[in-house]
């Protein structure tokens, strides 16, 4: 399991992104599940992260989930009309 990091603003997005990138490319499976339970401070660039992460994982022909969404961050992605695309892992 992948897992976001307590902050993520436009300064660590960079950073996150290849930790996720290199995450993905060290898993086996046909699904990537991202944990973002400890997110705690973040911007819309944690939207863009995970984005990212999910076509990362379709290249690599993998589903894509998130676990542990904060409904701040579901709220915010659905402000952007794109909470579609952030699944919640079962």
């Amino acid at each position: 399991m992948l897992v976001l990091p307590p902050k993520l603003t436009h300064d660590e997005a960079p950073a996150c992104m290849r930790m996720l990138q290199q995450g993905l490319a060290g898993q086996d499976g046909s699904s990537a599940v991202v944990d973002a339970s400890a997110l705690e401070r973040f911007d819309s660039s944690a939207l863009a992260v995970l984005l990212e992460c999910r076509r990362e994982a379709s290249a690599l022909g993998r589903s894509f989930a998130v676990k542990g969404l904060s409904p701040r961050l579901r709220e915010l992605a659905s402000l952007y009309g794109i909470a579609g695309l952030l699944p919640a892992a079962p």
